[in-house]
């Protein structure tokens, strides 16, 4: 049994989602999820588009994975799988007057997928909520670290240049001229008889 295997069905009972639930829906995120992938969270999960037809919502700590099942024929379908380094504009908001935690994410493509979670006690809504910090708080702080690092394109100001300035080699000089020389003492040569 796999690391995938050995947390799907515990992250399901914590939600409540039900064994057989989770069984039906397995073939179709056992393709999207590898082996060593951790489940954080399984869950159910509808969308404002489509209040009707519900969906299971899979969060490992790499991958988003979200499956349909069709209301007539009751077919799973997948909906979404994308690597959670694909995501952009993450934001969840919890509403404690609904009990529900609001989804919302940009994938890849460019569109804007949201999914209300509905939490069965407050508490619970909560841990969503500190379980989405956990798990999108590193990611979103390295994005803006990386968007820092870029240039960015500043308003021109009259008798300045956008020409870089050069910037003093430091790292080509050895490391023992940034430090004191060491005080070493003088030997005398010694001369064979």
């Amino acid at each position: 049994m796999d690391v995938f295997c050995r947390t799907l069905l515990p992250a399901a009972a914590e939600t409540g989602v039900a064994s057989p639930t989770v069984s039906r829906h397995l073939p179709v995120l056992r393709n999207c999820v590898q082996a060593g992938d951790v489940t954080v969270l399984v869950t159910r999960c509808t969308r404002p588009e489509q209040p009707a037809n519900g969906c299971l919502l899979l969060l490992t700590t790499r991958r988003l994975v979200v499956t349909q099942q069709t209301r007539l024929l009751h077919r799973l379908r997948l909906h979404l799988n994308t690597e959670l380094r694909h995501l952009n504009n993450v934001a969840w908001n919890p509403d404690p007057r609904a009990s529900v935690v609001e989804l919302a994410a940009t994938a890849v493509d460019g569109v804007r997928e949201r999914f209300l979670i509905r939490a069965s006690r407050p508490s619970q809504m909560w841990q969503l909520d500190a379980l989405f910090s956990q798990v999108f708080r590193p990611r979103m702080a390295a994005r803006s670290r990386v968007a820092a690092a870029a240039p960015v394109d500043r308003p021109t100001v009259l008798g300045t240049s956008h020409e870089p300035r050069p910037v003093p080699a430091l790292a080509a000089t050895p490391p023992a001229r940034l430090t004191a020389p060491a005080r070493v003492p003088r030997l005398s040569p010694v001369v064979a008889a």
